[in-house]
Formats: structure tokens, sequence, C-alpha cells
């Protein structure tokens, strides 16, 4: 080894290693590579979510991938524990892309987003619903995002992104701040981030007030300006610790000033797993510091005068953990799920 492994994506892997019962420091893979031969994958999705103790997931899940679509059109997952969410990337952010698979999938679709288009895009995202069950439509949004703007983008969530969403009762989880190929030569791992306009949530907020948005920044900088925003708006509700926002120094700095600011009305963090064993390192790592914020906050309500009980601990807790997530999702009698992306 070359060096030692002090990031949080390395002290991931052995913090992975361990919680399977394999050795970290052997110097070769033999161990892991007969541990995965030996195991089934529906024995590996049952000891990561006990270890990890996560009772359920949202995945993400994009109709436009034709692979995926084969699949959801064989039926919803059997897995009661794996609950969807649908991704809309393609329809917002490459409509040539979108508007290709819509035609593949028999909608008709041309090059102008025309009234026809609004309408046949509607109908795909109802049918898709109704397949899917999503707890929510997601996109992935640039750092240079802005509302109102003359785009396709804007025109597509303003007719029919926002409209489906209150049809249907869901939230719409916008992530902004990616700032896409920043390397291209890395392929897919060469995105960067880049900070992002905030008064853009204000406008669509205040001009959707029936609708409820779910909302995460990449940029860190962005962090204050969003919890500011969230106590202005009650559609508005921040999640999670995106990307590379997820690492310990920097969510425990994150869910101190949300604590601070907004009392325990968020999602404090997503799994933000991209493979499912990322669960055994970054919920330990995110419930550690998440406890500490709270653990801090609390001294601080007895330091003022007013002690705490373990049933308003536990309250708290289980709003931060589940109920703000199920409720804002309308999904208040499902079983405890975190988002993912």
């Amino acid at each position: 080894m070359r060096n030692s492994p002090l990031s949080e994506a390395t002290r991931g892997v052995i913090a992975v290693m361990s919680a399977l019962g394999l050795d970290p420091a052997r110097p070769d893979l033999r161990e892991a590579r007969e541990f995965f031969r030996d195991t089934t994958g529906e024995q590996q999705v049952d000891l990561v979510l006990d270890r990890a103790r996560v009772s359920a997931v949202v995945m993400t899940n994009d109709p436009f991938d034709p692979a995926e679509a084969a699949l959801w059109q064989r039926g919803r997952p059997s897995d009661q524990r794996f609950k969807a969410a649908l991704r809309i990337d393609p329809l917002l952010n490459n409509w040539d892309t979108a508007r290709q698979a819509l035609s593949d999938a028999g909608y008709s679709a041309g090059s102008t987003i025309d009234a026809f288009a609004i309408a046949e895009a509607r109908r795909f995202l109802d049918e898709w619903i109704e397949r899917m069950d999503p707890f929510y439509l997601a996109v992935s949004l640039p750092d240079d995002f802005t509302w109102p703007e003359e785009t396709a983008r804007a025109q597509l969530i303003e007719q029919v992104v926002l409209p489906t969403c209150r049809e249907h009762g869901l939230p719409f989880a916008m992530m902004i701040g990616v700032r896409r190929g920043v390397n291209p030569s890395l392929g897919d791992a060469g995105d960067g981030l880049g900070r992002a306009d905030v008064s853009a949530l204000h406008r669509l907020c205040r001009a959707h007030p029936e609708n409820r948005f779910l909302v995460t920044m990449l940029s860190r900088e962005n962090q204050h300006e969003l919890c500011v925003a969230a106590r202005k708006f009650a559609n508005l509700m921040p999640f999670g610790c995106w990307w590379f926002l997820n690492n310990p120094s920097i969510i425990s700095e994150i869910t101190r000033e949300r604590l601070e600011l907004l009392g325990p009305t968020f999602v404090p963090q997503h799994s933000d797993a991209r493979v499912l064993e990322q669960l055994l390192y970054k919920w330990p790592h995110s419930r550690r510091d998440i406890a500490n914020a709270l653990a801090d906050q609390y001294v601080g309500i007895v330091e003022n005068g007013r002690r705490i009980t373990a049933a308003e601990i536990t309250r708290d807790v289980r709003k931060l953990f589940s109920e703000n997530f199920l409720n804002w999702t309308g999904r208040p009698t499902v079983v405890a799920a975190a988002p993912a992306v």
C-alpha cells in the first residue's frame, strides 16, 4: 500500500470489509473474492441491510434508460424493502435524449417542445408513476440552474413536472450544483461542482406554494442560504449531504447549522450509496456525526436551564431519520426509508 487509507473513500473500503467479517489488512483480495463467490445476491442484501441497520431504501430509477425500463416493465421489485424514486434527468437536461426515449416507448415527441410534446411527456410520467409508485420525482441540476428562464428545462418543469407532482401528491427532489465534465478524460468520474443561485429556489417556491420541494445542494457554500430559504418557505425541505459533501467534517458542520436554524425539521442524510455495500460505512459515519451534533444541542438546552427527556430525544430522532421524510413524501405509514441518489 503506497498510502495510508486516510480519505473517507478509502476508510470506507476498510469499514465495508470489516463489517462483512473480512480482513482489510490482507495483501490480496482472495478472501473477499471467496466470500462474494459463496454469497447469493439475496443473502448479501439481507446481510448489508441488517448490519447497516437500514430497514428500507429508496432507489434511483430512470425510465429513460432502456435496460432499467425493461426491468420495471416486468413488474415492481418483489423485495418490499426497495422503494422507487422516479429520476427525470434526461427529460430536463437533454430533450433530444428524452424525446428519443419517448419515441422508442411509443410516445410522440418531436424536436420542438410544443403542446403535443408536453401532453406526451405528461402521459409518460403518469404511466411510470403508476408503474413505479415512486416516493418523489428527482433530478440532478447544474450549478448554473436558474428560475425563471427561457429554456426547454424551465418549460418542462413548469408545464410537465410541477403539474404532475401536484396531481400525484409527490415532492419534486432537486439536487443542484453539478458541473459536468470538468475533466472529460475521467468519463463519469470527471464531474465537479459549483456554487448555485439559491434565489432561483426562492422564486420557484414562491410561485408554486402548492408544490413540495425536497432540495439538496452540492456546494458547501450554498448550505447556509439553503437553510435560510427553508425558514422562509414552508414548501421547501433540505435533505442530505450529497456526493462531495458526504465527508464526516462537512456532515457535522451542515447538520449543526441546520439544527441551529431549523430545529429537527429537515432530513439530515440520505444514503448517498451508489452500491449497496456503501451503506456499511456511509450510514454509520453519518449517524455518528448526526448523533454528536444532536447531543451538543441537548447539552445546550440543559445549560440554558431546561431539562431534556428521553422521550423528547426519541421523538426528535424519529423525525430526523424517518418521519420528516415519510410525511414529506406522503408515506407516513410506510416503513422508514432513506432516500438515495
